[in-house]
Order: structure tokens, then C-alpha cells, then sequence
């Protein structure tokens, strides 16, 4: 018997499941692939280069279910097989073969072109972890893939949103800062702030905190990094929000690899529904990889020329990099300071070929109020039309819909006083 995880046949009578929204990655698995059309291996192919399995290591070959026995007697299993086949019999008879020379804990996935109930289930019985309806698409691989390691009784993995300035002193941090807020208070989504300028970081400063520990004790010392850790670090600013603060010191050089970040960033999305990357303006190799990893990506621009230069750059590289994802998200912000000359929304939306999710006017009294007291937009001024647009902002990052507070009793107001006191 192969020891494969199985799913409910149930829950996906009809061969493949349904496309999901949010696709979490896979951890660092081996993957081989045995195809038996040409456009099925380009399919995996291109899945292998696909962000959410860029820690697997995948190989295809040709010749489907035979090559496959053929290739593991006498050599051990990968984490996860992918298996082209045709036919009921062939499926059911190379799956026999197959478990004789099987290691114990390899998953099997199964591509196939017969839709059938029966079939699926007679799969399932056999250990089979899923079955995809030929003919195949990217998205179709990465999510079968993907899918192995997501236990159906777990919450979803958190989904990651990087916010970035298409230059330096345009306000993305102050974005990314009432962004988490709005969708920690208004959406009610448990979320966490990462400030990752961890020289010059400004998250402790507008929620007010001054926590002695923070995202440098992670980053530097990456073979302590679990749960446990990680929550000993965080700073509570609101029963929904956390900070993950930056050191903001200079007593320390924070020169780091390209996968400087990544067990911070796994270990929070175990436990987070939301964490929102504060990454800083500059290009190096952990903050394009946050970028092209993170599940939804806003830029902050202010409306002139080397901010439309810039976030049509970043666009570029991210459509390049994320062919399979959605399409970033810009902003425009300080829009309307007096005497500049500016770039316009539409010429703006014209150059990037996508409107702006939100334009946010030009507030110096505002933001600088908020920013001198480590207070949010909302609470100086909860009806102030930059609010909303902080709620729309987050509303579309999240794909979620304002929650609604619940209606409270004719003794609210006497509770809230009690507790006042």
C-alpha cells in the first residue's frame, strides 16, 4: 500500500477541484514528473517557475506511469510523484506496480483524461492524493502541488501584501501603516506589520511603540526562528494588529542574502492571516524576492516623472516574475501640493496601463498631526475621506468586504462608561 495523503472524494466528485483564490506555497519538497504529451510537461515546466513552488526541486521526464516503475526500482522516491496517464485500466493496474516500489510518505498526483466519480474514488482508495482533469494549465499544476501541504483542519496560510515606494519620501510607509490598520480594525483580520527598513523603519513610531525586541533579533538569528519565537517578538498595538518593529539604529551594517527574510515570512504566515511587508525603497536582493513572493503587491507613487518611471520599472519586472499571479496594484499619493507641477491620474494610468486603486491629496496638517502623536489617520479623523480611501485600499488588497460592527444594546453606552472607568 502507498502511504499517500488522501483527500474527501466528496468535497471534488468530478475530478479537479475548484480554482482558488489564494494559493499558498509549497515548502522545499522534491517533485518529479513522468508526462506523456508534450503540453502536459510544458505545463509542469512552467509550474516549476512558477514563485509558490520556488523552493521545490522539480524534474519531468517522458514515458508516464512505465517510466516511473521503471525509474524507481532502483532508485528512492521523491516527496511528490505527477503522473500523466491514459485509461482506467493503465491507471489502476501502474498504480499496483507502483506501490511496490514506493517509499512510505511519497504523494502521488495524477493526471488524467477520464472524468469520472468511480474512477476518482477507486483512486482515493488506492492512496492517490489528487486527480486532475487533462488537459492542464500552470495554475492547474501549482495548485495540485501546493495543495499537498495545506491541512484541510488548518486555517489558510496568511496571505503576504508588500508595499513598496516607487521612491524614496513618497509615503509608503505611512500607506502601509493605516493599510494593516484599516484591515486589522475595520475588516477584523488578524494581521501583523513587518517594518523591514530595519536601519530607519518608522512602524514603532506611528503605532506608538518602542518594543525592545524586534525583526533584527529574527533576521539574525535565523536558526531560532519558529512560532514560539516569533511571538515573543511581536508588539501588540490592537487586538487584531501586531508590529514586527524595526531596530531603527545604525550600530549594525544590515547587509543581507536574498533569503534573508524567508523563515520570518514562513513561520508568520502559519499563524497570521494578514502580514503586511513595510519594504523599504531599495533594490536588493531579499526586497526583490519580498516583491515577487509576497500574494499582492501595492506601489506608492507620487505623481511625477521619476515615480512614473520607477512604477512602470517595478511593474515590468513584477508581470515578468509573477506571470501567473495578479497584477500589482498602484497608488498615487501627496497628490495636489501647491505650486508643483504634476503628473495627472490619467497620464499616469496611461503609461502604466492600469488606473490607480486610489489617488490620496496632499494633507500636510493631517499626516503630520498623525505622525508627531504615533496616531492613525482614523484616529485623528475617523470620517476624514483619506479613512475611507485607506479602507478601500484595504478591501481590495484583502478581496474582502467591510465586516460589520455589530449593532449594540440599549446599555452600550452605560457599559462603555463602566468600563471607562
Amino acid at each position: 500500500m502507498i502511504s499517500y495523503a488522501r483527500q474527501n472524494p466528496e468535497e471534488q466528485p468530478e475530478g479537479t477541484p475548484p480554482a482558488e483564490d489564494h494559493i499558498a506555497p509549497a515548502p522545499r519538497v522534491s517533485v518529479q514528473a513522468f508526462c506523456e504529451t508534450v503540453e502536459t510537461a510544458a505545463a509542469v515546466q512552467s509550474a516549476g517557475e512558477d514563485r509558490r513552488l520556488g523552493k521545490a526541486h522539480l524534474k519531468i521526464q517522458m514515458g508516464g506511469m512505465a517510466a516511473a516503475i521503471e525509474a524507481y526500482r532502483t532508485a528512492p522516491t521523491p516527496n511528490v510523484i505527477i503522473l500523466e496517464t491514459e485509461g482506467r485500466t493503465d491507471i489502476l493496474t501502474g498504480l499496483d506496480q507502483l506501490a511496490t516500489v514506493c517509499d512510505a510518505g511519497t504523494r502521488v498526483i495524477v493526471i488524467g483524461r477520464i472524468n469520472d466519480v468511480t474512477l476518482y474514488r477507486e483512486l482515493v482508495r488506492r492512496g492517490v492524493s489528487d486527480y486532475v482533469l487533462a488537459p492542464v494549465n500552470t495554475l492547474d499544476v501549482v495548485r495540485s502541488i501546493c495543495g499537498l501541504f495545506s491541512a484541510p483542519e488548518a486555517k489558510s496560510v496568511g496571505r503576504v501584501i508588500a508595499i513598496v515606494g516607487a521612491k524614496g519620501g513618497v509615503g509608503a510607509s505611512t500607506i502601509a501603516h493605516n493599510v494593516a490598520w484599516a484591515i486589522a480594525r475595520d475588516l477584523a483580520l488578524d494581521s501583523v506589520v513587518a517594518d523591514l527598513d530595519l536601519a530607519f523603519g518608522t512602524a514603532g513610531l506611528d503605532y506608538n511603540q518602542d518594543p525592545a525586541q524586534g525583526i533584527a533579533d529574527a533576521v539574525f538569528s535565523p536558526d531560532r526562528v519558529d512560532t514560539a519565537f516569533i511571538d515573543r517578538l511581536l508588539s501588540k498595538c490592537t487586538d487584531h494588529l501586531s508590529l514586527l518593529a524595526a531596530p531603527a539604529t545604525l550600530d549594525k551594517v544590515y547587509d543581507f542574502g536574498a533569503d534573508a527574510f524567508d523563515s520570518i515570512f514562513d513561520t508568520l504566515r502559519t499563524t497570521m492571516p494578514c502580514i503586511v511587508l513595510d519594504v523599504p525603497h531599495q533594490w536588493s536582493g531579499w526586497a526583490k524576492r519580498a516583491l515577487v513572493s509576497a500574494d499582492d503587491i501595492l506601489i506608492v507613487a507620487a505623481p511625477d516623472l521619476a515615480n512614473l518611471r520607477n512604477t512602470k520599472n517595478i511593474f515590468d519586472l513584477l508581470k515578468a516574475s509573477r506571470p501567473n499571479d495578479r497584477m500589482p496594484l498602484y497608488c498615487l499619493n501627496q497628490v495636489g501640493v501647491p505650486k508643483r507641477p504634476e503628473i495627472n491620474s490619467s497620464e499616469f494610468a496611461k503609461a502604466i496601463e492600469s488606473d490607480p486603486i486610489a489617488t490620496i491629496p496632499f494633507e500636510p496638517q493631517l499626516f503630520g498631526s498623525a505622525a508627531n502623536n504615533g496616531q492613525m489617520i482614523a484616529e485623528i479623523s475617523a470620517t476624514h475621506r483619506t479613512t475611507e480611501m485607506f479602507l478601500q485600499i484595504a478591501q481590495r488588497l484583502t478581496g474582502r468586504g467591510e465586516t460589520k460592527k455589530p449593532k449594540g444594546s440599549f446599555l452600550s453606552p452605560l457599559i462603555e462608561k463602566l468600563r471607562a472607568k
